[in-house]
């Protein structure tokens, strides 16, 4: 017995089937986020126009450049958040928009946050 599989692609914006080589799966970033989306050839031409403005004016940057910029955390080998305050973080950073799981880590920079809003 055979299998065939066919790949797909539909276009995101309006849901149209893209035929071979016409379009594109493009992958972008923003603000820290990676993002991919598969364009007809039609929104390719919409997506490239609507970003040229900003493309001009922006500096190219490379991945090494990317992770150089970041500020390497320090870590020590246990949690700066005492075990007994960390059900008070997960309250905390729910009531406060931040998505947070009831077990598991917390991420650094909510902990950072709730610091920050019970200082002093």
């Amino acid at each position: 017995m055979a299998e065939r599989v066919i790949r797909q692609l539909i276009d995101d914006i309006d849901g149209s089937e893209i035929s071979d080589g016409k379009g594109e799966s493009i992958e972008f970033s923003i603000r820290g986020e990676r993002y991919r989306i598969d364009l007809s050839a039609q929104n390719v031409t919409k997506f490239d126009k609507a970003i040229s403005l900003y493309l001009k004016a922006a500096t190219k940057v490379s991945a090494s450049d990317a992770s150089a910029r970041k500020p390497a955390s320090k870590r020590s080998g246990r949690s700066r958040t005492p075990k007994v305050q960390l059900s008070q973080v997960r309250e905390w950073a729910s009531e406060n928009g931040y998505e947070v799981s009831s077990r598991g880590r917390i991420a650094g920079e909510i902990v950072e946050a709730y610091e920050a809003a019970h200082a002093g």
